[in-house]
C-alpha cells in the first residue's frame, strides 16, 4: 500500500511528491470516523481519501490511516438483533461469533484538541512507524495551515450553498406539515371517519380470523345449505332473524369483509369418537359454500389465492380448524386437512388432549413430545398455528419451539378480564417477539367478563394488547355466529367499519396503523408461514412419521 500511496500522492497534488515531509499528523490509535474526518478531511486529497476508505489492506498508509478509521464504531462482531428475532436463534449466533476472533478490540478514539498552526500533535503515549521516521516539522505545519487559508473561501461558498439547501428542505417539510393539518381528511364526524376507513379497505382487505358459520349450518340444518340461504330474501328471513345469525352475504359486504377465515368447529365430546368426521364434514360445508356463492367468495389457500380474490371482487375464504383432537393424534389427518384447505389448526379447545393443555383446564399442561412434532409438522406445511384456548404453559412451550409466527384467532386481554380464554400480559409480549398476531374477540365472554358487552369494551382491548405487544401484533377475530348476544355497536359481520371509525377518534391511531389492524398484519403472518414451508421444501425435510399412542374404543377397527 506504500507504493499505491506515493502513486496516489504524485497523481492528486503536486505538493505531495513526498507526503512524509507533508507532516502527516501522527494517529497512534483509531480514531472514531467523526474525529477522524474533523482532524484530516482539509489535509488530504479527495482521491487519496477515497482509495484509503476502499482500500481493504490492514496498513496505515503512511500515517493516513486506513478504512478503518472511516467506519463507526460498532458490537465487536455481535448480530443486529432485531424486534422479531428468535432468541433461540440469536443465542446461537451470538456462540458461533464467540467462537472466533470478530476483528479485535476497538480502539478509543483519540479526543486530544490538537492545534495544527502550532504543530503540536496529540500526546497519544503511543507513535506509529511513520511518527517514528518522521516528526511533524514546523515547516511542514506551516504548509498545511496555508492550504487550509487557501480554501476558506470556497468554504465560505458551500456554507451559504447548504444554508439556502436547509432553508428549501425546511420550508418543504413545513408546508407538508402544513397539509396535513389543513388538507388531510377530517376526523371529526362519525361520517368523516367512516369514509376514511372505506378508502383504507379499498387498499387493505379486512381479515376477521374466526366464524362459526359452519357450525351453526350442522346444528340448525343438519349439514344442508339448501335449507338456509346466505343472501337477504324471503327465504332467508328465518335464517337471518335469530340473534345467532350474524352473518349473510349482504352483510359481509356492507361489512367490507375482504377475507374471513370459517371455523371448522368440532366439539370436545366428539374427543376419542368421531371427531375426524365432523372435522371432514365442516370443511365440505365450507367448500360447498365457497362452490354455491362463487360472484361472492373462492377457497383461498394461499396469500397469492387472497390477491386473486381481490382482483375479481371476491372475499377470500381460509378455512381453519377448531380443536386439535379433529386430528385425532394421526399426523397423517393433519396432513389430509391441510390437503383439503385447511390452513390453520387451533391446538385445543375446551379440552385436554394428550399433547396439549387447554386453557379450560386446571391441569396447566403443556405440549407433550408428540405436541412438539405436531407444531413441526404444521411448521413444515405451511399452517398456521393457532392458540386460542391453549394453557399458558402449552402457549409458552409453542413460542418456544415453533419456526413460524403464530396466531391467537380469537382471544382479548387478561388483563383487562381475567378470563382462561384471554391472553396474559407476559405471553402477549413473547407473541411479539414471536412476530405472530393476537386478533381480538368480540365475545361478551371475553371482553366484558359475561357481562352485556358495548363497541367501547372492544376498543378497550384493543388499546391495551397494542400497549403491550405493538400494533404490528393485533387483528380481529370477532367469533361471529357463536355470540349468542354480540357487543352493542357491534351487532353482526357489517359492523367492522365502525369499530375502525372509532378507533380513529383518537389520534394516536393513524391510517397506517388502521390498515395494519384490519388485515396487513394478517397478511405478513400468512405470507411467513408459507416462506418457512418453501425453505423448508428447499431444504427437503420430509414428512414425520411419528405416532401417538391412542386407547382405542370397541367400535374401532384395529384394538392395537
Amino acid at each position: 500500500c506504500k507504493d499505491v500511496v506515493k502513486e496516489e500522492s504524485l497523481k492528486i497534488d503536486s505538493n505531495c511528491k513526498n507526503s512524509l515531509s507533508m507532516g502527516v499528523l501522527p494517529i497512534a490509535e483509531r480514531p472514531n470516523w467523526t474525529s477522524f474526518a474533523q482532524l484530516h478531511h482539509q489535509f488530504i486529497d479527495d482521491e487519496l481519501e477515497e482509495h484509503i476508505k476502499q482500500c481493504s489492506c490492514s496498513c496505515n498508509h503512511m500515517g493516513y490511516g486506513n478504512s478503518m478509521d472511516y467506519q463507526t464504531i460498532g458490537f465487536g462482531g455481535l448480530p443486529d438483533v432485531t424486534e422479531h428475532s428468535n432468541t433461540r436463534r440469536t443465542h446461537s449466533r451470538q456462540n458461533s461469533f464467540s467462537n472466533s476472533d470478530s476483528g479485535g478490540e476497538i480502539a478509543n478514539a483519540n479526543k486530544s484538541k490538537v492545534n495544527l498552526c502550532d504543530g503540536k500533535s496529540p500526546q497519544t503515549g503511543q507513535t506509529t512507524p511513520v511518527e517514528r521516521k518522521s516528526k511533524i516539522t514546523h515547516h511542514a505545519a506551516a504548509a498545511r495551515c496555508s492550504r487550509a487559508h487557501r480554501l476558506k473561501p470556497r468554504r465560505g461558498s458551500c456554507a451559504i450553498f447548504l444554508t439556502f439547501v436547509g432553508t428549501i428542505c425546511l420550508l418543504t417539510i413545513g408546508a407538508l406539515l402544513a397539509y396535513q393539518h389543513f388538507m388531510a381528511p377530517s376526523r371529526n364526524s362519525h361520517a368523516q371517519r367512516l369514509k376514511i376507513v372505506r378508502r383504507i379497505l379499498k387498499e387493505v382487505p379486512l381479515v376477521d380470523g374466526h366464524n362459526n358459520f359452519a357450525w351453526n349450518v350442522r346444528k340448525y340444518a343438519h349439514n344442508s345449505l339448501e335449507l338456509i340461504s346466505m343472501r337477504r330474501g324471503p327465504n332467508a328471513e328465518a335464517w337471518t332473524r335469530p340473534t345467532w345469525a350474524q352473518t349473510d352475504v349482504e352483510r359481509l359486504k356492507q361489512g367490507l369483509v375482504g377475507v374471513q377465515m370459517w371455523s371448522a368447529y368440532v366439539p370436545c365430546e366428539a374427543l376419542g369418537l368421531d371427531a375426524v368426521q365432523v372435522a371432514i364434514e365442516q370443511i365440505d360445508i365450507i367448500r360447498r359454500l365457497t362452490d354455491m356463492y362463487t360472484l361472492d367468495t373462492m377457497l383461498a389457500k394461499s396469500s397469492k389465492d387472497i390477491f386473486i380474490a381481490r382482483q375479481h371482487h371476491q372475499m377470500a375464504s381460509l378455512i381453519g380448524i377448531k380443536g386439535g383432537h379433529a386430528i385425532g393424534s394421526s399426523l397423517a389427518v393433519l396432513r389430509s386437512f391441510y390437503s383439503v384447505g385447511a390452513r390453520a389448526l387451533s391446538l385445543t379447545h375446551k379440552c385436554d388432549l394428550s399433547w396439549a393443555g387447554s386453557s379450560a383446564s386446571e391441569t396447566e399442561n403443556g405440549l407433550s413430545a408428540f405436541g412438539k412434532v405436531v407444531i413441526r409438522e404444521m411448521n413444515r406445511l405451511g399452517m398456521m398455528v393457532d392458540l386460542s384456548y391453549s394453557s399458558a404453559a402449552t402457549a409458552r412451550d409453542v413460542l418456544q419451539i415453533t419456526r413460524a409466527p403464530v396466531i391467537f384467532s380469537h382471544s382479548a386481554a387478561r388483563q383487562i378480564c381475567n378470563s382462561t380464554h384471554n391472553i396474559p400480559d407476559d405471553i402477549l409480549r413473547l407473541v411479539a417477539d414471536n412476530g405472530g398476531l393476537i386478533m381480538v374477540s368480540f365475545d361478551p365472554e371475553d371482553v366484558a367478563c359475561g357481562q352485556p358487552a358495548y363497541l367501547a369494551d372492544v376498543v378497550k382491548h384493543i388499546k391495551h394488547i397494542r400497549a403491550i405487544a405493538g400494533v404490528q401484533h393485533i387483528g380481529l377475530g370477532a367469533g361471529y355466529d357463536g355470540i349468542e348476544e354480540p357487543p352493542i355497536g357491534l351487532e353482526d359481520v357489517s359492523k367492522y367499519p365502525d369499530l375502525l371509525a372509532t378507533l380513529l377518534q383518537d389520534h394516536n391511531w393513524s391510517e397506517q396503523d388502521i390498515a395494519m389492524l384490519a388485515g396487513k398484519n394478517f397478511l405478513r403472518i400468512l405470507e411467513t408461514v408459507e416462506n418457512v414451508r418453501d425453505y423448508w421444501k428447499r431444504a427437503d425435510i420430509q414428512p414425520l412419521e411419528q405416532t401417538e399412542p391412542q386407547p382405542k374404543p370397541q367400535c374401532s377397527y384395529m384394538s392395537s
